[in-house]
């Protein structure tokens, strides 16, 4: 998609290509704790705080990757990057209606804030998510999105350099072309 967008993506663990990357996306599919393991074995943990936190290189976090970002996450019982106040839970279906978990299909996006990461977006989007645990942000004004499935959660959030997104925008049309091309912009997302 990044590529689709126009621009020049490559797919890395290597130091030297993320320290010279202008952005960074964290992908994410799979297990917390097994994700959280990689990024250790890599030794990418403290090369991704150096260039995120402390030189505040912008990074979009896909599905997993949001999920990494926070404090801690309940699959794994595992602590994360610790970038945003945030923990990852998985769906409970409380609510006594009928929800499927894994959320899983398209589903409305409703963004709370506004930004040059959601310029030309129509309010609300469509996007297509697949997970079974979800980010909960301990701070509102961290919260760039909402969707509701069987319960309002946080389906993107923003804080300063740092942006997650609990959907896909490689699998979600257009409306993910136009995230992503405002993500690769050159200027502040």
């Amino acid at each position: 998609m990044v590529n689709r967008a126009g621009y020049d993506g490559v797919i890395s663990n290597s130091h030297a290509v993320i320290k010279s990357a202008e952005r960074l996306i964290l992908p994410g599919v799979g297990h917390f704790a097994k994700s959280m393991e990689l990024l250790k074995e890599f030794d990418l943990i403290n090369l991704l705080n150096d260039e995120v936190i402390d030189q505040k290189k912008p990074i979009l976090g896909i599905c997993l990757g949001m999920q990494l970002m926070t404090r801690y996450s309940e699959e794994g019982d595992c602590e994360g990057l610790g970038w945003i106040d945030a923990s990852t839970v998985k769906f409970k279906n409380e609510t006594g209606m009928d929800i499927r978990i894994p959320h899983m299909g398209w589903n409305s996006v409703e963004f709370v804030q506004s930004g040059k990461i959601t310029k030309d977006m129509p309010d609300p989007s469509r996007f297509y998510f697949v997970h079974s645990f979800f980010v909960k942000c301990d701070y509102k004004h961290d919260v760039l999105s909402l969707t509701h499935h069987g319960q309002k959660f946080v389906s993107a959030f923003k804080k300063d350099n740092i942006i997650g997104v609990q959907f896909h925008p490689e699998k979600s049309h257009r409306f993910g072309l136009t995230l992503i091309r405002n993500f690769c912009k050159t200027d502040e997302s």
